[in-house]
Parts: structure tokens; sequence; C-alpha cells
């Protein structure tokens, strides 16, 4: 299903090429740019590493086949998009790991910014998000 605005990362698995050669370099960016923001976000705490992978696959899959398979083939980023194509799914270390980086960038935004009002966004922003990843599953149901 594909609503407005959403992008519907469950039609990796049947891509539809895009028409015109002009939505293939589009996706292509998206698909680079994608992979660059989640590889910086590997090491910078408060950045989303999955959900940048996985777009960059979607992207991927609809402008450079290599770079998807590329992606899928990646020691790291493949498990993360079989995963999620297998159900949605984001393994228990993700979340871990996840909540552990929201803390910390969440601690250093308190101990450093001066404007509250953007720290409390921010944090809101990371306790929704967090909700949202504990909330998948963290394995194949039968």
């Amino acid at each position: 299903m594909q609503r407005l605005g959403v992008i519907n990362l469950d039609s990796m698995d049947n891509p539809r090429p895009p028409r015109s050669k002009i939505a293939r370099v589009l996706y292509g960016v998206l698909a680079y740019t994608s992979l660059t923001i989640g590889l910086i976000a590997i090491v910078i705490p408060g950045l989303p590493t999955t959900e940048f992978v996985l777009l960059a696959a979607w992207a991927a899959t609809r402008s450079s086949p290599a770079l998807s398979a590329w992606l899928e083939n990646h020691r790291l980023f493949g498990p993360i998009i079989t995963n999620w194509r297998d159900g949605k799914i984001i393994t228990r270390k993700a979340k871990v790991s996840a909540t552990v980086s929201m803390l910390i960038c969440s601690v250093v935004m308190w101990l450093t910014l001066k404007h509250l009002w953007f720290l409390y966004a921010a944090i809101g922003g990371m306790v929704l998000v967090n909700l949202w990843i504990w909330s998948r599953p963290e394995e194949r149901r039968s």
C-alpha cells in the first residue's frame, strides 16, 4: 500500500523500475545521499543509521542494481535490509544500540545546549522514535 508522501519500503522486494532516465537519476541521488548519511550516522550519536540504510536500499532498487546488490550482500547492512523485508524486524541488539545512542546524545545536548525549546523538542523526538523502534518485532513470527 502506498499513500501520498509515504515511502513503502515493502516494495523493495518487487521494485517498479522508473519510467524515465531522470527518475532513475533522482532515485540514485536519493540512494547515495541516504547511504552517505547512514554511514556518517554510524559515528554520530542520535542520527539514525538503519532508517537511512533502508531508504538507500529502497531507492537503489529503482536506480542502481549494482548498489542494490552491494547493500543486500553487505555484512553490516544486508541483515538490516533482510530483517526489514522479512517482517519489519529490528533486532534486540539494534534496539539497544539505538537507545544507548539516543541517551548519549540527550545527555550531551542537556549539558551543552542553552535553548531549552530545542532540547525538549529533540529529546521528545528521540523518545517517540525509540518507542516506535521498541514496538517492532525482534524475530520472525511463526
